[in-house]
């Protein structure tokens, strides 16, 4: 509690003087304003305090409308008011704003250090309380038993409480993300914030500002004020996710700041110092970007302290059943029990997954939509799923639906060659990607990446259906 930044403003600088002596004889942090005006320059400058002590009778802009504006931009942000010439009227105005004590004038420093004791540590009852219901039925676990999800979960359990860096590595689908949010979560800083930023995601012109934030006027459209992901992040984790293609550029401006974790927002002068912990990820191998030119040897160096490697399914497909049971309860709706049929587990098992969890996480999605009485049935999976696991199977024409699985010798299950399920596949692959279109708003990268398919294969598929 010691460790927090208190703000103190009043227009009388003996006032300052004796509050701030008092403050730092119990190790508190603290910062002066002589007005309003310059209390809430301090708090858009980003030197945020844990607490604000604010007299109400100031020139300029008084403490009620301090208060107010503070309250709009920074609602955990407590304000104890002080006063000596205050009515009731004014005490239960600032009290209704949000004030969260209100001493009066003379102060009674011991009553004051009381109040101050008691502000903070209401402020860290309500961070922890977000946290938590932010929290709340969005864990997600890493899923798996085999050897390889065994050895990361112990890794990740020995690196977690540290402040070591990670570079996590692996395919695209693997679980990066999963496995940073996993680390943040076991660590000591997990009351703070887990900031991510995607480098993949951002235009090189524009990435500076994203990650150390601008300033009014800094450039054409910065209409206000920006803080940065490195500032959002402030004694927390920064998970940068595809650090690789970040281009040469911004490598060498970002090496700087994590060096010395201090940096100056896009059109400003004022140096700002952060306590960042850094999380970064790609699915390139970086020593050969190193060879090619592509990435900085250094920044590498910098970065994997800690590297991590998220093995691809392919290498745990004994954990796909247990994947398989937690997606269909998370796609079921209502709470209603999806199963799959015999031969669905073997045959997704067959299969080698170039897209990992994430083509699996999409696959068991449509499935589930698609499902009949509760069942997932062998022939409601793609041709080639079916082809990698090597059943046979011809047409029941017999049959309520017109095309099931029977036994044959056959090489492949002739169901796949008869009209009705070209149809029927054809009319279920439109409907899925208009819905996959509508959920990213028609963007195209984005919807490529959930499918777990290549952008100009989507651009060819939606022509083909008639989509565009």
């Amino acid at each position: 509690m010691k460790d927090k930044k208190i703000l103190v403003v009043d227009d009388e600088q003996t006032i300052l003087d004796t509050v701030s002596d008092i403050l730092e004889d119990e190790d508190y942090q603290v910062i002066t304003a002589i007005d309003g005006k310059e209390c809430l320059k301090i708090i858009a400058e980003g030197d945020m305090p844990d607490l604000v002590l604010l007299d109400i009778w100031m020139p300029g802009i008084d403490g009620i409308e301090v208060l107010k504006k503070i309250r709009e931009e920074n609602p955990y942000l407590p304000v104890i008011i002080m006063s000596g010439h205050a009515t009731i009227e004014t005490a239960v105005e600032a009290t209704k704003l949000g004030a969260f004590d209100f001493i009066e004038k003379p102060l009674s420093m011991d009553q004051l250090l009381v109040s101050c004791e008691k502000a903070l540590k209401f402020k860290e009852l309500q961070e922890e309380n977000v946290l938590l219901r932010e929290k709340a039925g969005h864990v997600k676990e890493i899923t798996g038993t085999s050897m390889v999800i065994q050895e990361l979960k112990e890794q990740i359990q020995i690196v977690a409480p540290t402040d070591a860096w990670v570079l996590i590595q692996g395919e695209n689908g693997t679980g990066k993300e999963l496995v940073a949010q996993t680390i943040h979560r076991l660590s000591k800083r997990a009351s703070k914030p887990l900031i991510d930023i995607n480098c993949a995601a951002i235009p090189d012109e524009l990435i500076e500002s994203e990650l150390f934030g601008h300033e009014k006027g800094a450039f054409t459209g910065a209409a206000a004020r920006k803080r940065g992901k490195f500032e959002l992040a402030n004694g927390g984790t920064l998970f940068m996710d595809e650090i690789g293609d970040m281009s040469m550029n911004t490598q060498a401006k970002i090496l700087r700041v994590l060096q010395e974790q201090k940096f100056q927002r896009v059109g400003g002068s004022r140096t700002i110092k952060v306590d960042v912990r850094i999380i970064a990820a790609t699915n390139k191998n970086l020593e050969e970007e190193i060879k090619k030119g592509n990435f900085r040897e250094d920044l590498y160096f910098r970065l994997n302290v800690i590297p991590i490697i998220v093995p691809p399914l392919r290498d745990r497909k004994e954990d796909i059943p247990i994947l398989v049971e937690q997606f269909l309860k998370e796609f079921s709706p209502g709470g209603v029990k999806i199963e799959a049929e015999d031969g669905v587990i073997q045959a997704l098992q067959a299969y080698d997954w170039p897209g990992n969890i994430r083509e699996l996480r999409n696959l068991i999605e449509r499935l589930v939509i698609l499902s009949r009485n509760g069942k997932i049935r062998f022939k409601d999976l793609p041709p080639q799923i079916v082809e990698k696991a090597g059943i046979s199977g011809k047409v029941n024409a017999t049959s309520e639906n017109s095309c099931c699985f029977q036994d044959t010798g056959s090489a492949y299950p002739s169901c796949f060659t008869c009209p009705d399920f070209k149809k029927a596949k054809t009319e279920f692959e439109r409907e899925y990607l208009r819905m996959k279109l509508k959920e990213f708003d028609g963007n195209i990268k984005k919807t490529a990446e959930s499918i777990g398919i290549e952008r100009r294969h989507l651009h060819r598929k939606i022509k083909s259906l008639g989509l565009a």
